[in-house]
């Protein structure tokens, strides 16, 4: 009789961990299709008392609910969806919302946001994106990441340039399930509708896997062209902090290259010119790109400039004639001028998208504060053509409210 006991109790023992071993991966578990963990990081509540059961966030809450609402209208979505792709390392976090705002903000088609952060950050990413109105909540879906590089060399690749850029390298390798997306980084504001850089993917020709604007519109003062100790795409080089990425063909391309006389397959490749190339690069993964394309230009499509607007096209003088005619679509605040008061146009424009509160009048609220603000940097360059900073905003704000239905 005790041995039955003593085997019942076993049993029993052995089903209570492996449960909590199957609820515990459920909350926090390592997708094996791409490498990459995703994390679930409910806040705890420190203030609980001893006794009283903590209660969950609301924002948790919230985020559970819309969880099951996705699986159970899954069946029933035929609405497309655009991929957006982000690194947020350090203190980013209020930098990359207000990216994401300015998306969310603009857009027609539904957006689904991979963001790849530093682990203590993805509870605060979660928090804010379910804080949002659910008119704006509800354009998009997101996923958060851990950041995750080949275990060989992670700790070589993250240190790369400024800490965890080189991510971006690796998209095609861990979204294997994802056919395109649009990697910014999280200094970029859009002030145009994803939707259209999404549709340069239509314009792709057979060959062309990837899209970047130029670092540079004139060669004579380009970084590339007068600095640069390994090749470089074009005349200029390319910039990657706007990369429209057609990931399939990546994943599936032999790619040309100085190291072998056969193409490399793009995981074959990014160790191997790291290696060659690491005593000779200044800007990191954007290096390795501008080598990887100067070998195969037939591979990339041109932006405009006025995709990847930055301080280097206004800072001496405009320079970006597809901006002068229609204005800045993207806004890119690199060397930190959102931060400082440098380039006091960038930062105004910055400030205002992140002030902004949804639901508010746009124009009221948004666009004639910022023109006002514009205004008062005219004793900058890039000041003195304060109005692309605001000639395709107006155009997407006037358009937040003639927006097509968007699909359950």
């Amino acid at each position: 009789m005790m041995r039955r006991y003593m085997r019942a109790l076993l049993l029993c023992t052995v089903f209570a961990v492996f449960s909590g071993l199957y609820a515990y991966s459920k909350v926090f578990h390592t997708d094996g299709r791409s490498g990459a963990r995703r994390a679930f990081i409910p806040q705890r509540d420190t203030g609980a008392r001893r006794g009283v059961r903590p209660q969950k966030p609301h924002w948790y809450n919230r985020y559970i609910m819309r969880q099951r609402g996705q699986v159970e209208g899954a069946g029933n979505s035929v609405e497309p969806t655009m991929h957006l792709a982000v690194v947020a390392c350090g203190e980013r976090l209020d930098e990359t919302l207000t990216m994401i705002k300015s998306a969310v903000l603009f857009s027609i088609k539904r957006l689904h946001l991979h963001i790849f952060a530093e682990d203590q950050l993805h509870a605060s990413f979660m928090e804010a994106l379910e804080s949002w109105p659910d008119a704006f909540r509800s354009r998009f879906n997101y996923t958060v990441y851990s950041i995750s590089f080949p275990s060989e060399n992670a700790g070589e690749w993250k240190k790369l340039f400024k800490p965890c850029a080189s991510q971006r390298l690796f998209l095609p390798l861990i979204l294997k399930d994802v056919d395109s997306v649009v990697y910014v980084d999280s200094d970029i504001l859009f002030l145009q509708p994803v939707d259209d850089i999404w549709a340069f993917l239509s314009r792709f020709n057979p060959s062309q896997l990837a899209a970047m604007s130029p670092e540079h519109e004139e060669p004579r003062i380009a970084w590339y062209s007068r600095f640069a100790r390994h090749p470089f795409y074009g005349r200029t080089g390319i910039n990657s902090g706007v990369m429209l990425m057609n990931m399939t063909r990546m994943r599936s391309t032999f790619f040309k290259n100085d190291m072998t006389p056969v193409g490399l397959r793009w995981e074959e490749l990014l160790m191997p010119l790291l290696q060659k190339y690491k005593l000779n690069i200044t800007w990191g993964d954007q290096d390795l790109l501008n080598i990887i394309f100067h070998h195969n230009p037939e591979f990339l499509l041109e932006f405009p400039c006025k995709w990847n607007y930055r301080p280097d096209h206004c800072i001496y003088g405009s320079n970006c004639a597809s901006a002068e005619e229609d204005g800045i679509y993207i806004l890119h605040g690199n060397r930190g001028v959102y931060h400082d008061y440098k380039q006091p146009a960038f930062r105004a424009v910055y400030d205002a998208i992140k002030k902004y509160s949804f639901g508010s009048d746009p124009v009221a609220s948004l666009l004639k504060p910022l023109k006002e603000d514009l205004l008062n940097t005219t004793h900058t360059y890039c000041g003195k053509s304060h109005s692309l900073f605001t000639k395709r905003l107006a155009l997407s704000l006037a358009n937040i409210h003639r927006k097509p239905p968007r699909g359950k």
